[in-house]
């Protein structure tokens, strides 16, 4: 079984440039429309409930937020640390158009530029599956992914569905997990994807030496 046994915030940054530096391709950034989950999501895989700020103002976090993350394999004890990235949420934002395009243009920088980052966490409202900004956000990460990235739809608050409507996701969205982070279902699985892809990208680092 794979835990996270410890997590921290660290910092928080505006841009690209004011990111912590970093050698290790072991970033895991979280991003979705406000008021999805996200901050849920986070406090729920790390069991850490204040790690992640979860407010009532849809879009109000503008910062990029990154956390030490800690796993642990519990059949051999073996430990890996990642960064968690919190990214602002898309969509909602009440600010003047400049600053709402300044904010923007740092967040497509950052997905587009970060060589740190291994994974991209997608969160959309299982209610909502197939709104024009989701399905924009998904292009834009198609297209500006390298082919040593790998991005994860994750659907959120899947507890506000009945099994006729969970099973219609799962054959529209075939490739993508569900989670309720209010039942605290899925997230063992989460983890342990999260988990095996960075244990990927350590196995083809040791690989190449």
């Amino acid at each position: 079984m794979i835990e996270i046994v410890d997590a921290k915030f660290i910092t928080s940054a505006p841009n690209i440039a004011l990111a912590p530096e970093s050698s290790q391709k072991n970033e895991v950034v979280f991003m979705a429309r406000s008021n999805v989950g996200k901050s849920s999501l986070l406090n729920a895989l790390t069991n850490h409930k204040g790690l992640a700020k979860v407010s009532s103002t849809p879009g109000k976090t503008r910062l990029i937020n990154y956390f030490d993350v800690t796993f642990m394999d519990r059949e051999n004890s073996q430990k890996r640390t990642a960064k968690f990235v919190d990214l602002p949420g898309f969509g909602y934002a009440k600010v003047s158009k400049s600053l709402k395009y300044d904010w923007e243009k740092n967040l497509t920088d950052y997905i587009a530029q970060r060589e740190q980052i291994k994974l991209f966490i997608h969160l959309l409202d299982c209610r909502h599956p197939d709104l024009e900004i989701d399905t924009s956000v998904s292009e834009f990460l198609i297209d500006n992914c390298s082919s040593e990235q790998v991005i994860l739809q994750i659907f959120t608050k899947t507890d506000k569905l009945n099994q006729k409507e969970q099973n219609a996701l799962k054959r529209q969205f075939p490739h993508a997990m569900m989670v309720s982070s209010s039942k605290k279902k899925g997230m063992e699985k989460i983890i342990k994807v999260i988990y095996d892809i960075l244990e990927e990208e350590t196995q083809k680092d040791a690989d190449e030496y």
